[in-house]
């Protein structure tokens, strides 16, 4: 068995999935497919195609375990995505989209070496705590290598993301308070958040007071010591959380797999289709 990987190796090797993943919500091809499928709009498509994986569930479901999202704009797609498609009819445009876009970037690169990789990172995940990892990893693998590293990179990524929120349900933040911490961190905006995720400047407000209360703001809403101290151990816990799948890779794996990747990586970002600042906190490729 390989010895443990730093933390910081969860880090550096999601800030590389990340964009992979990314491609089925905000490549072209994605928003056709999820029109084609029946959805209505971009939010519908986002909700409905990340969530089918855990069948038709209602917004609850969903506004839990995306965690940061405004309830508001989750109930005005879920369940009503259910009434125009079907989770299986989502999870094939799903897979369709991905194929397309991985095709279209990178079907001139060499992937099968990539995709194993991956595939072998994905298996050191372990389902308990994790509902939205469960959900896609419950899903058959597809055959077609360029899908296969799709496929890899949704399992590390939403492994990672379930293991974020329940370090922050931990810390004691709802989905409003942890945004306004990480803008407050200077890991993302607040306008880029109040865009992405649909929260009202009177919720931020509210959200920024209850911090100010705890002591994790002050009056110019910048990150106390003790704020500062708590985002910190935020980010730590998460990278703790996520680091076991890249053990069972070993740094010179996850060392292969990110060569392998950053071909990938530069042409997300030469087809604009990752922004930065950006609502997850991505940094700008160097």
């Amino acid at each position: 068995m390989m010895p443990p990987v730093p933390t910081t190796t969860a880090r550096r090797m999601w800030q590389r999935i990340e964009p992979v993943h990314a491609l089925v919500y905000f490549a072209p091809e994605a928003t056709a497919e999820y029109a084609a499928a029946g959805t209505k709009g971009f939010w519908m498509g986002y909700f409905a195609s990340r969530a089918a994986a855990m069948g038709p569930v209602p917004a609850e479901v969903v506004i839990a375990t995306f965690f940061n999202f405004a309830p508001r704009v989750v109930r005005r797609a879920i369940p009503d995505a259910w009434t125009f498609t079907t989770p299986d009819r989502i999870l094939d445009a799903r897979f369709r989209a991905a194929g397309a876009a991985v095709g279209r970037l990178a079907g001139d690169l060499e992937l099968e070496e990539a995709a194993d990789l991956a595939r072998r990172a994905a298996a050191g995940c372990r389902p308990e705590g994790r509902p939205l990892y469960a959900a896609h990893a419950a899903l058959p693998w597809p055959d077609e290598p360029g899908v296969v590293l799709w496929h890899a990179a949704t399992l590390l990524r939403e492994h990672r993301g379930d293991g974020h929120v329940a370090a922050l349900v931990a810390a004691g933040l709802d989905g409003c308070e942890a945004l306004v911490t990480a803008a407050a961190a200077g890991i993302t905006t607040k306008e880029m958040l109040l865009a992405a995720r649909a929260w009202t400047e009177d919720e931020w407000d509210a959200a920024a007071a209850r911090l100010r209360e705890r002591g994790w703001l002050d009056d110019g809403g910048a990150l106390t010591a003790e704020g500062r101290a708590g985002r910190d151990a935020l980010e730590l816990r998460t990278d703790q959380l996520a680091v076991e799948p890249w053990s069972t890779l070993g740094e010179e794996g996850c060392a292969r797999l990110a060569a392998l990747l950053q071909p990938i990586l530069d042409r997300v970002n030469q087809a604009g289709l990752m922004q930065y600042p950006n609502p997850i906190g991505l940094p700008p490729p160097s």
